[in-house]
């Protein structure tokens, strides 16, 4: 796939991951243990054969810069193209909002790049997907712009864009719909299409008042574009709220999931490289069914949940469906059930903390409960 570029795109944020996301992009979210959000979309280029990825960033861009750096993890750290930063537009150049006013302010390094491809993806789900069979199927199928869609692991209550097809794949029709049903086939977030259709799509629908990608450009595709959906069957999930952050989080203790995702062959997941000591299980600690990342040193029960890297769980502690973020400290005689910590969190003795499965209970960054 050299003749296909890459653009990554990190701007748009969610309401519904609001507390998550106040310091940083969805992009740089931290999941599965110890990885990023934006490590599946920009691995699955780089293992499809794509060398020349621009990431369009967001305000909030310090920690994927951090995280990303070079891109030497991904293989992206080049004398010729590889990684680029594409830089927001600052408000006092152009007083408009929404992703598409970044998309047109950056069609000057789509345009001097001289690949045939653009493969536009928002970094905000998570999947392990091979782009070279979508690459021939739209060549195959003749389309104007091809849409990656997956099937809703569970009802989400993210508006998302779903579509009416025909058996070969020819969309019908296509909306933005306002919540997703179980089962339900959407789009990933992933559009392929020729160069010169990129630009003129972004130009065209900027130029004419546009906002948003989404909803001025792709909603309305099938008026005067050709668009086919490539479905992917194996597991995928976007991030768009605290609730699909923490379902699908806990999906990867599933070991089925866990291999498809981490260890199908010639498709690793990279990440920024950490040298952390291994997992340190103390006399008397209980662990099952659970990813527990670098670090970590357990004394306590931990079942169903996902811990990352350095997190501490003292004698007593008990941990149970939740998602402890970096450097997490649970102290002697905690209960937490179906939480989520962000980083630095500290949950003191004695303390007890509960939420539900369709609902967990978020734990800001730094905080001491």
């Amino acid at each position: 796939m050299k003749n296909v570029m890459g653009l990554l795109d990190l701007q748009r944020d969610e309401m519904l991951l609001q507390d998550l996301t106040k310091g940083r992009t969805i992009a740089s979210l931290p999941f599965a243990g110890r990885y990023r959000i934006v490590d599946f979309p920009l691995s699955s280029m780089v293992n499809s054969g794509i060398r020349n990825v621009g990431v369009l960033l967001a305000p909030k861009s310090r920690s994927v810069l951090d995280h990303l750096r070079s891109g030497k993890d991904w293989g992206l750290a080049r004398h010729y193209k590889g990684l680029v930063y594409l830089p927001p537009v600052r408000p006092e150049h152009d007083e408009r909002s929404g992703d598409l006013r970044n998309l047109y302010h950056n069609l000057d390094f789509v345009e001097n790049n001289n690949e045939d491809y653009v493969l536009l993806a928002r970094a905000a789900s998570i999947y392990n997907i091979d782009f070279r069979p979508v690459l021939r199927f739209h060549q195959n199928t003749g389309a104007d712009v091809t849409m990656v869609m997956g099937r809703a692991r569970h009802d989400d209550v993210c508006d998302g864009i779903v579509v009416e097809m025909a058996a070969n794949g020819l969309v019908m029709d296509l909306a933005v719909k306002p919540n997703i049903k179980k089962g339900e086939l959407r789009s990933l977030g992933v559009f392929l299409m020729k160069k010169k259709v990129f630009v003129d799509l972004v130009r065209r629908s900027f130029e004419h008042g546009g906002l948003d990608f989404r909803r001025d450009v792709v909603a309305r595709l099938t008026d005067s574009q050709t668009v086919y959906a490539y479905e992917h069957k194996g597991f995928a999930g976007r991030i768009c709220s605290m609730l699909a952050y923490y379902e699908m989080n806990l999906a990867m203790i599933e070991p089925a999931v866990w291999e498809e995702m981490f260890l199908r062959e010639g498709a690793p997941v990279y990440t920024k490289v950490k040298d952390m000591p291994p997992v340190r299980y103390q006399e008397g600690a209980k662990v099952n069914d659970s990813l527990v990342a670098n670090g970590c040193e357990i004394f306590g029960e931990v079942k169903n949940s996902v811990l990352f890297r350095g997190v501490k769980v003292a004698p007593g502690a008990v941990i149970r469906n939740c998602v402890i973020m970096q450097d997490g400290v649970i102290q002697e005689g905690a209960n937490l059930d179906c939480v989520v910590c962000d980083k630095n969190v500290k949950v003191t003795s004695g303390k007890e903390l509960r939420g539900a499965p369709t609902y967990p209970l978020f734990v800001g960054k730094q905080a001491v409960i």
